[in-house]
């Protein structure tokens, strides 16, 4: 087995503060992560900040800062949202950071050297707020197709990296793997909207935008954000330095996670950059949808004027990190697009946090008190019907999400791991264990069915604990499990061991009164 996992979010442009848009990428990577370190791999998840162009400057330039004191400011509150969403980052990366800059300098004297960079002028229409040039055949409506806005016309010296001559070795690479770039759709896009109609050069620096990384023979010229934040992902393994020993280790990346909108970069201006290097290319680029708000994307440009609240800083106090993350990873369909609501995150909280896994484990561990003094009973070999299925059943679902993790689908995973409580939910209904408590005959029968139930609890928090730690935790905590070994016995119905005291456990969940909830978030998100 390949003990090392590397994966990637992309790097947030701090221009405001970061919503659950942001959030939603980077939970995403987060139980990704998470779920690999279980599995015992050596995990390096990546984070970070793009912080040079024009649109930082604008930022500052309102604020009456200087650059490094607006982004100080915006990335220590992108810190404490991370640590507020328990994100298990390894290294969070500024475009700011020293050896981050060098290395940016040597990336780009080295594709100059090789012949891939040269000098020519530029002229052409400039989105601003994405720093991105545009034909006037890519428009959508005479505006940028990515962000919908007005682009102005520029023209001005530049230098120019050659993709166009990766045109075919592109096509080759998503011919020969098709894995590379998920799912399917964004091949298409890729291969039918610019590698097909031929790729042209990239303009890969400015003159004209003074906060950037200079190109050092050519001090004139700040080096085009693109490079400058597409080369984040190997700077950070420390490539171009003394001490290269973790991008020895961890580089190719195992999987890019981005937005679909910046998929264009990562699919063919990242490629052709690496195979121009001469380096190896990441495992899978994975282009995910949208969290929508109102129909529309959820970005940082919206407002909560309304009790539809997207701040995170707001709902995490209010409702808990945990119950942030499972609205942003069950919600949306993986790789596709999703609507948030503040109705679909309340009901979410009371149906499937509250009624299916909090009661559960509430009603579990008081029959295990009230029958067995809160001590696991002896185990015994199932043979009525109720409890082989529900041990089928429950495996099968375990199953399922070893499987949809490796197309990295958190939100199949949450399903049949949300599935396995509804599962033990039904089961509790179905043979009742309050009447077989009654018969003295019935002792056998009762250990097997408390078992089953707790058996269910423990694989199924087990699972959850890379998507939801804080509230799995929790739980694990209460069945005194080895937290060094919680994936060793998920096959098995026999994983805690009989005669262990079970420790108490406070409410997971609140049950929440919905019109009282929207009352309150509409009264903390007044002016």
């Amino acid at each position: 087995m390949n003990d090392k996992f590397y994966i990637t979010t992309p790097i947030y442009y701090p221009s405001n503060k970061f919503t659950l848009g942001n959030c939603y990428t980077t939970v995403i990577c987060d139980a990704i992560a998470r779920f690999n370190r279980f599995q015992g791999k050596d995990v390096f998840f990546l984070t970070g900040t793009d912080e040079h162009g024009q649109k930082i400057s604008l930022s500052a330039s309102k604020q009456g800062k200087s650059e490094k004191e607006y982004l100080d400011e915006m990335i220590a509150d992108a810190k404490a949202l991370w640590a507020m969403l328990g994100i298990s980052y390894d290294k969070f990366i500024r475009t700011t950071d020293s050896y981050h800059e060098k290395s940016v300098q040597k990336i780009f004297k080295t594709l100059y050297d090789k012949g891939y960079i040269y000098k020519s002028e530029y002229e052409g229409l400039y989105c601003t707020p994405c720093e991105s040039f545009w034909t006037e055949s890519q428009l959508v409506d005479g505006k940028c197709p990515d962000c919908g806005r007005e682009v102005i016309p520029q023209k001005e010296e530049a230098y120019f990296f050659k993709l166009s001559s990766f045109t075919d070795k592109l096509l080759t690479l998503y011919k020969e793997n098709p894995q590379f770039l998920q799912p399917q759709s964004r091949v298409n896009e890729m291969i039918n909207n610019f590698l097909k109609p031929g790729l042209s050069d990239l303009c890969v620096s400015r003159t004209s935008v003074k906060w950037g990384i200079p190109v050092d023979f050519d001090p004139k010229h700040t080096v085009y954000v693109w490079i400058d934040a597409l080369t984040n992902y190997i700077n950070a393994l420390g490539y171009n330095s003394e001490d290269d020993s973790l991008f020895k280790k961890f580089w190719p990346a195992n999987v890019h996670m981005v937005g679909k909108e910046i998929v264009r970069f990562h699919a063919i201006i990242w490629p052709a950059l690496l195979m121009a290097l001469d380096l190896p290319l990441p495992e899978r680029i994975f282009a995910h949808g949208w969290m929508l708000f109102g129909g529309d994307k959820l970005s940082k440009s919206k407002t909560t004027g309304s009790v539809e609240c997207i701040d995170p800083r707001i709902l995490v106090p209010e409702y808990s990190a945990d119950a942030v993350r499972y609205i942003l990873l069950r919600e949306i369909p993986f790789g596709s697009d999703g609507n948030y609501t503040t109705e679909i995150f309340l009901n979410r909280f009371n149906s499937d946090l509250v009624n299916n896994f909090g009661n559960l484990v509430s009603r579990t561990l008081s029959m295990l008190k009230k029958y067995f003094g809160s001590v696991v009973p002896k185990h015994y070999v199932a043979k009525e019907t109720d409890d082989i299925e529900l041990q089928a059943n429950v495996l099968k679902e375990t199953d399922n999400v070893f499987k949809v993790m490796k197309d990295f689908d958190v939100s199949k995973a949450l399903i049949s791991i949300f599935n396995i409580f509804s599962l033990a939910n039904t089961y509790i209904q179905k043979v009742e264990p309050w009447t077989i408590a009654k018969d003295e005959n019935q002792k056998e029968r009762l250990s097997i069915v408390i078992t089953n139930l707790l058996e269910s609890i423990r694989i199924g928090t087990t699972l959850l604990a890379s998507f939801l730690p804080e509230c799995s935790g929790k739980v694990l905590e209460a069945l005194n499990l080895d937290k060094n070994a919680l994936f060793a016995n998920l096959d098995n119905f026999y994983g805690i061991e009989e005669g262990k005291e079970i420790l108490p456990i406070a409410i997971l969940f609140p049950r929440l009164d919905i019109n009282a909830e929207f009352e309150k978030l509409a009264r903390i998100m007044a002016p």
